[in-house]
């Protein structure tokens, strides 16, 4: 039998973060969930432990501190013995008319997208590295991070970004064996998007597909950029948007 592997995803309150722990889980992946919100964190770690018991760990908290990032690292160590893998999922959105942007709502944005995106990227490296071995990173980009959308010009600088750090840290952790890749989820279904009653129709309309991604859709990209299927694979960026950006047909 080989080696039980042990994730963090962070955002794993709900929404694909969720679905990611999720999917992990089934597959026999220890997880550590992490989210801002520990009711949520708290509630989303039960719910696995009950389908599949012993597999999952809450670490509430918020992700852009250096603090909470280095408390996963030691609570995934220390109650499942290694670290393997790791899903950047965490991320804020900010709408806003680029000439009217505040300065807060940058800073907002700035923080989690990418300072907190960063660090776990260096810090578990770090744990990774001195495991020996190799691991897998993911970190969670977005359609607008390849093609413009309105009103959203700092939240697509950051997402555009996430994948220029996949790319760089292909150079500074493949000496390693550590692969580092994105996903890039489009119009996609969960609870926040639902919120906007007229979501699903919209991007129903606009999508070639014909309907938004679920959130298991980006759950199963996730988990095949962790896998031995794709042990070969590092520095990618895969679009999960039932075929949006080969379109460009933006929401009215």
């Amino acid at each position: 039998m080989g080696i039980q592997k042990v994730a963090i995803v962070t955002g794993a309150g709900q929404g694909i973060g969720l679905a990611v722990a999720l999917k992990f889980a089934s597959e026999g992946v220890k997880v550590v969930l992490n989210d801002l919100d520990a009711d949520l964190c708290s509630t989303a770690c039960h719910s696995i432990n009950n389908t599949y018991p012993n597999m999952a760990l809450a670490v509430a908290g918020n992700s852009a501190e250096v603090s909470v990032i280095d408390s996963m690292i030691f609570e995934a160590v220390k109650n499942f013995g290694r670290l393997d893998i790791v899903v950047a999922n965490s991320g804020i959105t900010r709408f806003g008319d680029f000439l009217t942007f505040s300065e807060k709502d940058f800073e907002d944005v700035s923080e989690v997208n990418l300072k907190g995106t960063f660090f776990l990227c260096q810090k578990a490296a770090i744990q990774l590295i001195k495991q020996g071995g190799g691991g897998s990173i993911v970190l969670m980009s977005s359609v607008v991070g390849h093609l413009a959308h309105k009103n959203l010009a700092a939240y697509a600088m950051t997402k555009a970004a996430i994948e220029m750090l996949a790319k760089n840290l292909v150079v500074e952790l493949s000496k390693y064996k550590i692969r580092v890749n994105t996903v890039a989820p489009g119009a996609t279904l969960t609870e926040r998007t639902l919120e906007d009653q007229a979501y699903h129709k919209t991007w129903s309309q606009i999508t070639p597909l014909g309907i938004p991604a679920e959130v298991n859709d980006i759950a199963e990209a996730v988990c095949f950029f962790c896998s031995d299927a794709a042990k070969h694979i590092t520095g990618q960026s895969l679009v999960v948007d039932g075929g949006w950006t080969s379109v460009g047909i933006q929401p009215d």
